[in-house]
């Protein structure tokens, strides 16, 4: 196993580099200093033959113009805040507002636009890379120094493992993910649709027209939000029901996961490949997003991205938990250790 080293661009002066973490069997993850941004991961099929699992782009260019999130940490607070505001500790706290009087993903110039410090690491059973920086006191509205340290990990069991961990020198709260775009393909050009998918879910976090959480828990039984069973990605885009249909055709939900010991928490199969994803979390839930607003407005090598490109396992705490009861809790308090891991482990049917 080893890492390796290179430019990949240069923003405001300042180099912006790509590691390279190769295991023995041929895995390949490779992520940027810019964003902790994954440009792509290199999986078999049941031949042997590898390709890129992960929509990315070649070129700093290209992601500074467009902003999907392929790859990319975000944070603090992932997902949408309803209108950029909540109370915490009987104080509120208005925040920076990117999306209408909402804030996303933790607001404009958040931990996927910043350049992280980065290291690589080499051990005996894994080698990784760990980013980490400092969220300064206020910044988009958020109280607290907030030092953040995200560990991408890669070994022989060709696992790729995410560790967050986060401390502030106030009480704030914090929930991030990693928004990688799977298409198991390996083609842009063709879409998720008919890879299955299966969620340990019986739930999923309701939303309005502006994806913001209507505050209910609903029920998948009998929509094409079962996914406990292996299911086409496709039934979530030729679903009629509201809740497919507000976020234009297909899924783009949290689902309330049901851990299992010994179990995995979803489970993305591409049939004609045979290459599969298992993904594993101590998070309560995991957003399955299926690409619904790709358009074709950009490219990734000369091919424009369709949409259903690309479909992500976002896991994280319940969206927008400060704002509705019975979500959970994202406050890290003054003191305390932020500490989660996601696994996504590559494997063919």
């Amino acid at each position: 196993m080893k890492v390796t080293e290179r430019e990949f661009g240069v923003l405001d002066g300042q180099v912006v580099t790509e590691f390279c973490l190769e295991n023995d069997n041929g895995v390949r993850v490779k992520a940027l200093d810019y964003g902790g941004i994954v440009t792509e991961t290199w999986a078999p099929d049941v031949t042997g033959n590898f390709t890129n699992v992960s929509l990315g782009f070649k070129t700093l260019d290209e992601y500074l113009a467009h902003s999907p999130y392929f790859g990319a940490l975000v944070g603090r607070i992932a997902g949408r805040i309803e209108n950029a505001r909540f109370e915490l500790d009987g104080k509120v706290y208005e925040l920076t507002k990117n999306e209408g009087e909402n804030q996303l993903h933790g607001g404009p110039n958040n931990f996927s636009k910043t350049i992280w410090d980065a290291a690589s690491l080499e051990r005996d059973d894994e080698v990784g890379v760990v980013f980490s920086m400092t969220s300064p006191d206020g910044h988009n509205g958020y109280p607290g120094n907030l030092d953040v340290r995200v560990t991408y990990t890669l070994n022989n069991a060709n696992e790729w493992k995410i560790k967050y961990e986060a401390a502030s020198d106030a009480t704030t709260v914090f929930n991030p993910t990693n928004h990688i775009y799977f298409n198991l393909t390996g083609d842009v050009a063709k879409t998720v649709l008919d890879q299955t998918l299966q969620v340990r879910s019986d739930r999923i976090v309701a939303l309005r027209e502006d994806s913001i959480p209507t505050g209910e828990l609903m029920d998948v039984a009998g929509t094409a939000f079962d996914l406990r069973e292996p299911r086409p990605i496709r039934d979530g885009a030729a679903s009629e029901h509201p809740q497919n249909i507000i976020i234009k055709n297909g899924y783009d939900h949290a689902f309330v996961l049901n851990h299992a010991p010994n179990q995995v928490d979803a489970r993305l199969v591409d049939p004609q490949s045979g290459r599969v994803v298992e993904m594993e979390t101590d998070c309560d839930s995991v957003v399955i997003y299926s690409g619904n607003q790709l358009s074709g407005k950009f490219a990734i090598d000369g091919t424009p991205v369709p949409k259903y490109a690309g479909v992500t396992m976002e896991t994280q705490g319940l969206p927008d938990s400060m704002n509705n009861d019975g979500f959970g809790s994202a406050v890290l308090k003054e003191g305390e250790t932020f500490q989660s891991e996601t696994v996504f482990r590559f494997t063919t049917i």
